[in-house]
C-alpha cells in the first residue's frame, strides 16, 4: 500500500462506522456470542435439569414467571435511565415518524403477520393462531436494547413505545376478535377465539413498562438534580448501562429453559413456525427502514421506526397464548418460539442497520 493511500482521510461514513464500532463494549461487540450462549445454556437446562421448569413457574406475576419478570425490568431500566425527557416534545412534534409508526405497527404488521401465517400453516389451525396472536403484540420491551445498540433515538424509541403500550391496551382485543373471526369470516376461512380482558393486557403493560419507565425518569430527575447532568450521563450511566444486556441475557436463559424440553421434542414444529416468523421480521424491518429514509427521516429516527415495527412483545403474546389456550397448547409453543427466532434475527439487523447508516447524510457525530 502506498503511502498516500495509508494516509488517505477517512470518509464521513469511515469515521462514522469507526465511532460506532470504537465505542461498543466487549459485551456489546460479542453479543450475538452471549445471547447464543444464552439460548443454548437455556435450552440444556431446561431440558436435563429435572424439575426446573416447576421451580421457575412457582411464583408467576400474572401468567409470567417471576425471573422473566425480575429479568426484563432489570433488562429494561438502563435504557430508560438514559432517556433525556426533556427531549420528548421535539419527537412528539414529528407527524412523518408517529403516523408511519401508527400505520406499520397497528395496520401492516397485524395484517402481514396474518397473510403469512395462513400461507404457511394453513394445516395448522393452532400454530397459526399462535403467530397471529404475536402479530397483534407490538414491542414495548426488548425495542429499547436493540435501538440502543444500533444508535437510534433513545427518545423517540420511548415515544413510540409509550404509544405502542397505550394502542395495545386499548386495541388488542379488538384486533384480535378482527383477525380471529372477522377477517376469516369474510375470507371463508376456519375462525378461531380470542377471550382475553383489557385489563390483563393492561396489567402487563403497567408492570413491564411503567415501572422501568417511571424508575429511569427519577433516576434522571434527582441525579441531575442532586449531582449535575454532567455527572449523571458521565458517571452514573455508565456503570448501571450493562445491567440491561445482564437483564436480557437472563431473561433468555430463563425464558428457553422453560421451554427446552418441549422445543427440543418438537424441532420439525418449530421449524414450521420459524418460517413466517423469519419472514415478518425481514419484512417489517427492511420495509420500515426504508420507509424512514423515503418520508425524511434521519437516521438515528429511521432505525428506531424499524425496530419498533419489526419487534413484538413476546411475554405478552405468551401470557395470552398460555392463559387462554393453555401452557401445553400449540398457541403457547408458536409464542415461545417467537423470541426465539426474534431475538438472533434482531441481534443481525442491528448491524444491518448500522451498515445501512451509509444510506443517510452524515449531519452530526455519534452521541454518547
Amino acid at each position: 500500500m502506498s503511502t498516500n493511500a495509508a494516509r488517505a482521510p477517512r470518509t464521513p461514513v469511515q469515521g462514522v462506522t469507526t465511532a460506532v464500532v470504537g465505542r461498543l463494549s466487549v459485551l456489546d461487540r460479542f453479543l450475538p456470542v452471549w445471547i447464543g450462549a444464552a439460548m443454548a445454556a437455556g435450552l440444556l437446562l431446561g431440558r436435563f435439569v429435572p424439575g426446573l421448569d416447576t421451580a421457575l413457574e412457582a411464583v408467576k406475576i400474572g401468567e409470567i414467571s417471576l425471573p422473566i419478570a425480575l429479568g426484563l425490568l432489570l433488562m429494561m431500566y438502563p435504557v430508560l435511565a438514559k432517556v433525556r425527557y426533556d427531549r420528548l416534545g421535539g419527537v412528539t412534534g414529528d407527524r412523518r415518524m408517529l403516523v408511519s409508526s401508527l400505520l406499520l405497527n397497528w395496520i401492516a404488521g397485524p395484517a402481514l403477520m396474518f397473510a403469512l401465517a395462513w400461507t404457511f400453516l394453513p394445516d395448522l389451525p393452532e400454530y397459526r393462531t399462535g403467530l397471529i396472536i404475536v402479530g397483534l403484540a407490538r414491542c414495548i420491551a426488548m425495542v429499547l436494547i436493540w435501538n440502543d445498540l444500533a444508535c437510534g433515538d433513545r427518545e423517540s424509541a420511548a415515544v413510540l413505545v409509550a404509544i405502542n403500550s397505550i394502542f395495545q391496551v386499548v386495541a388488542f382485543g379488538a384486533l384480535g376478535w378482527f383477525y380471529l373471526q372477522v377477517l376469516p369470516g369474510w375470507l371463508g376461512l376456519a375462525e378461531a377465539a380470542l377471550d382475553v380482558s383489557m385489563w390483563d393486557i393492561a396489567q402487563y403493560v403497567l408492570i413491564f413498562l411503567g415501572i422501568p419507565l417511571l424508575a429511569g425518569y427519577l433516576s434522571r430527575a434527582w441525579g441531575e438534580r442532586a449531582r449535575g447532568r454532567a455527572w449523571y450521563e458521565e458517571r452514573f450511566l455508565p456503570k448501571v448501562g450493562p445491567l440491561a444486556l445482564y437483564g436480557l441475557l437472563f431473561t433468555i436463559v430463563v425464558l428457553f429453559a422453560l421451554q427446552g424440553h418441549t422445543i427440543s421434542e418438537r424441532p420439525l414444529d418449530v421449524a414450521r413456525i420459524a418460517i413466517p416468523l423469519l419472514a415478518y421480521f425481514a419484512v417489517m424491518w427492511g420495509g420500515a427502514f426504508l420507509l424512514g429514509r423515503a418520508v425524511g427521516l434521519p437516521y438515528e429516527r429511521a432505525t428506531t421506526l424499524a425496530f419498533t415495527a419489526a419487534g413484538n412483545n413476546f411475554e405478552l403474546a405468551i401470557a395470552v397464548a398460555v392463559g387462554v389456550f393453555g401452557v401445553t397448547s400449540g398457541q403457547a409453543l408458536a409464542g415461545v418460539v417467537g423470541p426465539l427466532i426474534e431475538v438472533p434475527v434482531l441481534v443481525a439487523l442491528v448491524y444491518v442497520s448500522l451498515a445501512g447508516r451509509r444510506l443517510f447524510p452524515v449531519k452530526e457525530p455519534v452521541r454518547d
